[in-house]
């Protein structure tokens, strides 16, 4: 894991504890959630405004496909 053993994962972990204390380090894994949940609630409201673009482009170039074929059974009644 990018080169760093367990043990010595470890003794950084409780060094970051010592040095910044347990309520300090709640609030901060707590700020840390929202800013992930924040980033994924955005990149999914993207992803949704991305398709709906993407619908109404590929139902507005359907729409273009159908009324080239109206002129053409014009002719073909005649």
């Amino acid at each position: 894991m990018f080169g760093i053993s367990p043990g010595q994962l470890l003794i950084i972990l409780v060094i970051v504890l010592l040095i910044f204390g347990g309520k300090r380090l709640r609030g901060l894994g707590g700020d840390v959630g929202t800013a992930i949940k924040g980033f994924k609630k955005a990149m999914s409201e993207d992803t949704k405004e991305d398709d709906k673009e993407d619908n109404k482009s590929l139902e507005k170039s359907q729409g273009d496909d159908q009324s080239d074929e109206k002129p053409d059974s014009k002719l073909d009644s005649k």
